[in-house]
């Protein structure tokens, strides 16, 4: 009874059967290791591991450690009580219905079960041994006697004649209990290598396991990082195709709705043509000539040059200002949109890089260059004498990264003078303009120096006509030379003025109201500099928008670069190295001045005009 209940607690509680090679958890509970592996296996990707007997769940799959104990117990139990239903040996006697052996004898060559073994003889010669059915491998194959010895030089059982007569005569020999037990210490000690090994397999395997879940993680995490970013890829792409298309298709609505007005002027006027045509040829074919004399509506056949001219002139402009389509300004906005969607992937790649969105302007053009390192910052409201208009809210930022500015190389700077060589260099700008300020356009609180250089901030009242040319609300003045085609760059010196602007408009901006001030209508682009005792900062402006930069001009000298045909106006700090400020893009209507602003407010200041000769 105790031997059953013993079998029972060895009992795998998966396989049924007496442990083999058994394994505990950190539960407490023993399981063959085989058996164990096989339920884990199935409890793979269930996001969890259990154990059978007790269901404790476990986060990650436990690594098996070998019962030593139960391991030995198992042996012991095995070794004491042979499974005899399993063995398949018969006792030799009962001849009439199979019975298991018990034991067998080499002697008698013959295997005995309980009954039998109680009257087998008990003398010397009778060993007895395990129930087996190869009693002849029991015996030596020589002498026909039971091996009792093992000799471990030849490594081989022998019985006694070998070993007194036969040719193991001399050699060391050993009992087979004692060979036995030797072979087993052996065999225990590479059992328990092997075991060793297979741990260390096994955790491997899981190590390996653990890698590759990992890397399928990681794998699906970097797949839905590519396809959102191709989905993005895609949607700007296709948000760019559409703004192409609308500027193609507003220029092409514009162009063609210039030219239906003039055809249908000419049309009217060809038709009055006609009508005098026709006039004229009945009058030649009269032949009364006081009928031709007192002809009442012949004044006017004689005007045909009324308005031919300014037909000429809206036909020339047409042709020459604007008629054709800017695919020149088309390409920059495809290569800029193009250059700002791959700017965000190249960012996107790099982690820790912050990005922030550039404003966009209303009216006639965007803003696409990148100010500085932060989003555009709201400033406080300046007024300088006699001053600017209340600015309009802060640009608000566009869903796009910014679109990468230039890099100059401060190697290319010249000390103290023209830094034409480096902006050469990055934009192909082929020398420098000689600027000169047009006393005509000159407010009356403004000093022109007699080289027409410098403008200066006065309180003295300057006492000049007031004419259509000249700004009558602010301190500013515009230059004399006008630009409708080209590259064209200046540098002016700052460094002198508390308020200042410095920037680019069209002939045709206003010259007396509070809309007059470059750079606070549609008609101008600036930059403008505030000193004060706590703050000093840049602002750049257009129409009814701005951007606001921290820090002033560090070197007291802005930079200044025009690309007609491409639409840009560009701002620099001529620093070392130098800093790019600002770009406006457009697309030019009017041909453009350079103009300047001196505040007065603070002691005012001068700005001069640096440079000259164009190359």
């Amino acid at each position: 009874m105790a031997s059953a209940d013993l079998r029972k607690e060895l009992e795998c509680s998966v396989c049924l059967n007496i442990y083999t090679d058994p394994v505990t958890l950190k539960c407490g509970h023993n399981f063959c290791r085989d058996c164990i592996g096989r339920v884990w296996d199935t409890q793979e990707g269930s996001g969890g591991y259990s154990c059978p007997e007790c269901r404790e769940e476990f986060q990650d799959r436990p690594a098996l450690h070998r019962n030593i104990t139960l391991q030995n117990i198992v042996e012991n139990f095995l070794s004491t009580h042979p499974d005899q239903e399993e063995s398949g040996v018969f006792c030799t006697y009962c001849i009439h219905t199979p019975v298991p052996a018990v034991i067998s004898c080499l002697h008698c060559e013959a295997s005995l079960c309980d009954n039998h073994l109680r009257v087998h003889s008990k003398s010397p010669e009778h060993v007895l041994c395990d129930p087996t059915t190869s009693l002849e491998n029991r015996k030596c194959s020589v002498h026909k006697k039971i091996l009792e010895y093992y000799c471990t030089e030849d490594e081989t059982c022998i019985c006694m004649s070998c070993r007194l007569d036969g040719e193991h005569r001399g050699h060391q020999v050993e009992t087979l209990d004692e060979a036995s037990e030797m072979k087993k210490k052996k065999l225990r000690n590479v059992l328990q290598k092997l075991m060793t090994e297979r741990e260390e397999m096994e955790k491997r395997v899981q190590s390996l396991q653990e890698h590759g879940r990992k890397v399928q993680g990681e794998a699906d995490d970097e797949t839905e990082r590519v396809t959102v970013l191709f989905r993005d890829l895609r949607r700007r792409l296709e948000d760019l195709e559409k703004r192409v298309l609308r500027e193609i298709s507003g220029q092409a609505e514009r162009i063609s709705g210039i030219i239906n007005d003039l055809v249908q002027d000419l049309e009217i006027k060809k038709e009055e043509l006609s009508r005098k045509l026709r006039h004229i040829e009945e009058l030649c074919n009269v032949t009364d000539p006081l009928t031709v004399l007192q002809e009442s509506d012949t004044g006017d056949l004689f005007d045909t040059e009324d308005g031919d001219e300014e037909d000429r002139e809206r036909h020339d402009k047409l042709l020459h200002d604007g008629g054709d389509l800017d695919v020149g300004g088309i390409s920059h906005t495809l290569h800029t949109g193009l250059s700002d969607i791959m700017s965000g992937v190249n960012v996107e790649k790099c982690p820790g890089t912050h990005v922030y969105p550039h404003s966009t302007t209303k009216g006639e053009g965007h803003i696409n260059a990148e100010p500085s390192r932060r989003p555009p910052q709201p400033s406080p409201t300046i007024q300088p004498s006699r001053g600017p208009p209340q600015p309009s809210p802060t640009i608000q930022p566009s869903r796009r990264p910014p679109q990468p500015s230039p890099t100059i190389q401060h190697s290319h700077l010249q000390a103290g003078g023209s830094n034409i060589g480096a902006v050469q260099q990055t934009w192909g700008v082929s020398g420098v303009t000689d600027i000169l300020l047009d006393v005509r356009t000159a407010g009356n609180y403004l000093h022109i120096s007699d080289d027409r250089k410098t403008a200066s901030f006065t309180s003295s009242h300057q006492n000049r006509p007031e004419t259509p040319e000249r700004f009558q609300k602010y301190s500013q003045v515009m230059s004399s030379q006008r630009f409708s085609s080209g590259r064209h760059y200046w540098e002016v010196d700052v460094g002198g003025a508390v308020h200042l602007i410095v920037g680019m408009c069209y002939p045709s901006i206003d010259r007396r109201g509070d809309q007059s001030l470059i750079g606070y209508n549609k008609k101008s682009w600036s930059l403008e500099g505030v000193r004060r005792l706590l703050d000093d900062h840049l602002l750049l402006r257009h129409d009814s928008n701005r951007i606001r930069l921290p820090g002033g001009v560090s070197s007291g000298r802005v930079g200044i670069d025009l690309d007609y045909e491409a639409g840009r106006i560009s701002f620099y700090d001529l620093c070392d190295p130098i800093r790019h400020l600002h770009t406006f893009t457009t697309t030019f209507t009017e041909p453009l001045h350079a103009g300047v602003y001196v505040g007065g407010w603070g002691g005012g200041g001068c700005i001069k005009i640096c440079g000259g000769n164009q190359k």
